[in-house]
């Protein structure tokens, strides 16, 4: 019995550990989210969004418990010229003024394989909140090469239809659907705790 009882102590003692060591927060400086929507029939102009702030609960070897949240910055819209920004930004699009921040909280993960899945979720755009399916990619995680950090790298891709979110202006110039690639990097941190006002 002395034994039992020395083990399930031991067995606490580390478990705090174990799911510290799932925490991880999202390199807001090497994850971007990338969008595309037609312009008219002639092209698909690409726009990129930055990550505000976001963490992960991931193991990479059990994605039973995996959940996640971030923040976008919509104010953050970057299609290489200043007058195309504001104007992506005006109430009629993605109203940056009175709602900055696209929030995304998972609800789900399933695996297909060792490296693809399907993240479930929320999106929340312009104070419209609509369930959003994501295929992504795990490409890996490992340290640095300097040994800075251990880093969990992911590619992710869905469409939306940006009517659904309120945006229904200019229809015969602009697009419906909007193609969505998010290219993310999260850093192991024990520190790290859920504080987007998710389930942890």
């Amino acid at each position: 019995m002395r034994w039992l009882l020395s083990l399930a102590a031991f067995m606490l003692l580390l478990a705090p550990a174990h799911a510290a060591a799932q925490r991880w927060r999202y390199d807001t400086v090497h994850s971007q989210v990338l969008f595309s929507v037609g312009h008219n029939g002639y092209s698909y102009p690409v726009g990129r969004l930055h990550i505000a702030r976001g963490w992960l609960r991931f193991d990479p070897d059990d994605w039973s418990d995996a959940a996640t949240a971030l923040d976008i910055d919509l104010a953050s819209v970057d299609m290489g010229d200043d007058a195309w920004n504001a104007a992506v930004c005006r109430p009629l699009l993605l109203d940056c003024a009175h709602g900055r921040y696209a929030h995304f909280v998972s609800t789900g993960v399933e695996r297909k394989d060792a490296h693809h899945g399907v993240l479930h979720g929320h999106l929340t755009l312009r104070g419209i909140t609509l369930p959003v399916d994501l295929s992504f990619t795990f490409h890996r995680a490992a340290m640095t090469i300097y040994g800075l950090h251990t880093i969990a790298g992911f590619s992710a891709t869905t469409t939306l239809d940006r009517s659904r979110f309120g945006m229904t202006a200019y229809p015969g110039s602009i697009g419906k659907r909007v193609e969505i690639r998010l290219e993310l990097e999260a850093i192991r941190d024990h520190r790290t705790a859920p504080t987007l006002k998710e389930n942890p």
